[in-house]
């Protein structure tokens, strides 16, 4: 090339790289105010939290919501000492809890520790579950923009994946893991450039996606493993496409697309090697199955409920009862509607060459078989469920990988209708009639979650005890507190978290509360258990069950036991049996509880007394009546000393 053409050129590629800006730029400005629209609709969702006290407001102080206010404390606690983010012994003293074998959702804890530094971790939960929908929203928007034109349709296909049924009931029941998904969409749009659009230099692409996927595995492994999973069909669909008529296609793209994952690879092996081996070899990590008591492939969807709305009533009632979610019945979260899967067959059968229509269909297809789980007929369950890792997956979250699907495909259909309506006679009519066809598709859907929106909300709040006296307990202290959060009640996890990991405590909730791995402790938690909930009735204070009882305090290294006084506290969170509880420990411990701040309180129960023995009779006679702070706090403890009397 000449000097003079050189010279010409020059100014031709500053005016495209001029042009390349304005246009970034104004791409940039579309999805910030896309953006501003999804966080709208997600403040609305949660509108009772953030119009009234979002550092104290949450859909229950209970429950998982208990547990994942303990994950988002954690980090800033952990920051803020100089601990480890991925071990702590502040639960499940003294053995401790594998927060990457858990999960802990670092990925969310960690960047958001300034605002539970500020204002709490039920502030950092409810940001958190804003953001979660509205930033997956945006990341779908984003992907479709690399492959439709028409910007409603891509906000509409982010809107169906952020706001789906599958995240909008994760996001209420605080199980941030499988509610904020933005990282699957930026995940997939890499391997759609290593693969297919190959533009961008693989070596900057493989990067970006080892990043990505070394983030995901600190918001959740599950998901992870079922995105490994969908992008191992999805490469595997590619090649079959690839091989009917198509090789030389595959045999261009290769070298690139090879060198970007192996890129990937080496970056996501080099920034995950020891948080896996931790999650797995670890302190406290967890060995075989998950949830040993759970069937391998058990909790997988009926294919029906994918277009009849149905709702978890069952779960609806059983929240109600143990203190989860307070509001209406959520709808089921594998549920997409007749309404989106009719336009997408006909959209598919119009546009059958459309490659992007066959593909997510194909991978949709996949992702609901998977989602089967084990059923009375065949299904791919029964080969993965000796699988490791993958046997640790419950089926029916591949709903959210149905959800994907189910959104891309609804972008590009939207697209191709508004252009073929644009080209035709009725240009006039091509907005109404998309915006027709799009709300024939979501209808469904949005009436599903309607019923629900703003979600129903209650304040947080702690016994008087955990806000009045644990603040000012000396250093080293372990607490029990009845109800133990390794039953169904998990509140303590919420009112230590909330405390500021002022104490550690005994027990915790998750899979590391199975009683199978409670170690030389399990027969005193499972007395433990069953006096604080029990279909069955309180534990009697057998010989065996208060030696029990008394070598699990002396294991665990408990300073002090706590029982909130249930006349303080909301129903969710109150023991089956207060009296037979506070009886239980009179007798273990072997002496009267102090009742400070509306709780009975054993103190420095590392020297427990002789523990004393008590006839059934007696021991009912005492407790049956039941007690109140109303009444005579201490009128129990005070019957069970009296007609009890000293062990040998």
């Amino acid at each position: 090339m000449s000097a003079l053409e050189v010279a010409r050129s020059e100014p031709e590629r500053v005016a495209q790289r001029s042009e390349h800006g304005a246009q970034r730029r104004t791409r940039l400005r579309t999805l910030g105010v896309v953006f501003v629209a999804y966080l709208a609709i997600s403040i609305v969702m949660w509108w009772n939290v953030w119009s009234t006290h979002p550092t104290s407001t949450a859909t229950c102080g209970c429950g998982d919501t208990s547990l994942f206010l303990w994950f988002l404390e954690w980090p800033a606690y952990a920051l803020a000492h100089g601990h480890s983010l991925f071990y702590s012994t502040a639960l499940f003293h003294p053995a401790g809890i594998n927060l990457l074998a858990n999960t802990s959702v670092l990925a969310i804890g960690v960047p958001l520790a300034p605002i539970t530094w500020l204002f709490g971790p039920v502030a950092t939960l409810n940001v958190a579950s804003t953001l979660a929908p509205a930033l997956s929203a945006l990341a779908m928007c984003w992907l479709l923009l690399r492959w439709v034109r028409w910007m409603p349709a891509a906000f509409l296909g982010g809107l169906v994946f952020g706001f789906s049924p599958f995240a909008f009931e994760n996001v209420a029941g605080s199980h941030l893991m499988l509610g904020f998904l933005a990282l699957v969409p930026l995940i997939v749009a890499c391997f759609d450039e290593l693969l297919v659009r190959q533009r961008r230099r693989p070596a900057a692409t493989g990067v970006a996606l080892g990043l990505l996927v070394s983030l995901q595995f600190f918001v959740s492994t599950e998901v992870l493993v079922m995105v490994t999973v969908m992008g191992a069909a999805g490469v595997t669909l590619l090649i079959a496409y690839g091989a009917f008529g198509r090789r030389h296609e595959i045999a261009d793209r290769a070298s690139h697309a090879l060198r970007g994952l192996g890129i990937a690879a080496a970056v996501a092996t080099a920034l995950l090697a020891y948080p896996v081996w931790f999650a797995l070899r670890g302190p406290a990590h967890l060995s075989g199955l998950v949830w040993p008591t759970i069937e391998p492939g058990s909790g997988g969807i009926s294919l029906g409920d994918l277009w009849d709305l149905h709702f978890m009533t069952s779960l609806a009632n059983w929240m109600r009862a143990t203190g989860g979610y307070q509001g209406p019945a959520l709808p089921r979260p594998e549920f997409v509607g007749a309404g989106i899967l009719l336009v997408l067959a006909v959209g598919g059968v119009i546009w059958r060459r459309d490659r992007r229509l066959w593909f997510f269909g194909a991978l949709g297809v996949v992702a609901v078989i998977l989602s089967l789980g084990l059923q009375s007929f065949w299904t791919p369950w029964r080969m993965l469920v000796h699988v490791p890792l993958l046997q640790n997956v419950i089926p029916g979250r591949f709903a959210a990988i149905t959800t994907f699907c189910v959104a891309a495909m609804f972008g590009v259909v939207l697209d191709r209708v508004y252009s073929r309506a644009k080209s035709s006679a009725w240009r006039a009519a091509a907005l109404p009639a998309t915006l027709g066809v799009a709300a024939l598709a979501v209808g469904s859907m949005a009436t599903a979650i309607v019923g629900n929106v703003p979600l129903t909300t209650t304040a947080v709040t702690s016994p008087g005890w955990f806000t009045d006296v644990a603040p000012h307990l000396p250093p080293g202290q372990v607490v029990l507190v009845i109800p133990a959060p390794f039953t169904l009640d998990q509140s303590a996890e919420g009112w230590q978290a909330v405390d500021s990991m002022r104490f550690a405590l005994v027990g915790g909730s998750g899979p590391g509360s199975v009683l199978e791995r409670a170690g030389r402790e399990r027969a005193g938690q499972q007395v433990i258990s069953a006096a604080s909930f029990s279909f069955d009735g309180p534990p009697m204070p057998t010989a065996a069950n208060i030696r029990a009882l008394r070598d699990a305090l002396a294991g665990w290294g408990v300073t002090d036991v706590v029982i909130p006084d249930p006349a303080f506290v909301p129903r969710y969170e109150r023991v089956t049996s207060p009296a037979a509880a506070v009886g239980l420990l009179t007798v273990a411990v072997g002496r009267r509880p102090q009742y400070t701040a509306g709780a009975w309180v054993w103190g420095h129960v590392r020297t427990l007394a002789p523990p004393r023995s008590i006839s059934a009779a007696a021991f009912t006679g005492c407790t049956l009546p039941g007690l109140s702070a109303r009444t005579s706090p201490l009128r129990v403890p005070d019957c069970v000393i009296a007609a009890s009397r000293r062990s040998a």
